[in-house]
């Protein structure tokens, strides 16, 4: 899986620590509810967000399982996602996913891992974004027996992004995000719990660089519980909206 570990960015986690106190910030001006307002984007089902993408892979890795795979085999496919028209909140993005389905030492079908990589766009009443990702995963829970499905995994996205509560702040973003036992009911779907830690880093020109870290608690109710630099913010994982606790 890969890591953000080129000494700038050591810099930039190094910065954010030290300005946690104020709740800024490293630099560039971009604010602590901007930071938020850019990470419930990449986490709502409106903007097509990771809730989506491990909806996909849950979906498709439940799929690749029925279909009695070989231990061991391996399967691709490719989607394509957009909004409905006259949505508030657009999106558009392309996806390719590949599964291989594992087995445990008694030779039978345990779980599924999988990878995804994803280009796109969203556009919502606080931010837009274009990006490109990559993550991987792995998603128990699959037999017939279980009751909820397990997932775990990473996903990167880098890109650009704008935000409209300042039009002065545009321009490059990264997020690392690892998941933790996102715990999905079934046969819904629904989340029932789970956790997952960030870091969000990038530039505004003329201003400098700017890095967040933080965590998400995965609620049960359709919201989260975003973390940014130590100040807590309730996300509706739907909509994407955002309100301070």
């Amino acid at each position: 899986m890969k890591k953000f570990t080129i000494p700038l960015f050591a810099l930039l986690l190094l910065g954010a620590m030290a300005c946690k106190k104020s709740g800024a910030s490293l630099s560039g001006n971009v604010s602590l509810s901007e930071a938020a307002d850019i990470l419930a984007g990449s986490l709502s089902s409106n903007s097509y967000g990771f809730i989506n993408l491990s909806d996909d892979a849950t979906v498709r890795s439940q799929a690749e399982f029925d279909a009695k795979l070989t231990c061991g085999a391996t399967r691709s496919d490719t989607i394509t996602k957009s909004s409905p028209a006259g949505a508030a909140t657009s999106y558009s993005y392309s996806l390719g996913y590949s599964y291989t389905l594992n087995c445990n030492t008694s030779n039978l079908a345990d779980n599924v891992t999988g990878k995804i990589n994803y280009s796109g766009t969203f556009n919502n009443p606080h931010v837009s974004s274009s990006n490109k990702g990559n993550g991987s995963f792995t998603l128990a829970g699959l037999t017939p027996t279980a009751t909820a499905y397990v997932f775990n995994g990473s996903v990167l996205r880098s890109g650009s992004f704008a935000s409209k509560a300042d039009t002065t702040n545009h321009g490059s973003i990264n997020i690392d995000l690892e998941v933790h036992n996102l715990m999905l009911h079934k046969p819904g779907r629904e989340i029932a719990s789970g956790t997952a830690t960030f870091v969000l880093t990038g530039n505004v020109p003329k201003k400098g660089n700017f890095a967040f870290t933080g965590n998400v608690t995965f609620n049960g109710d359709g919201t989260a519980t975003l973390k940014v630099n130590g100040t807590n913010y309730s996300i509706n994982l739907t909509t994407g909206e955002k309100s301070k606790i």
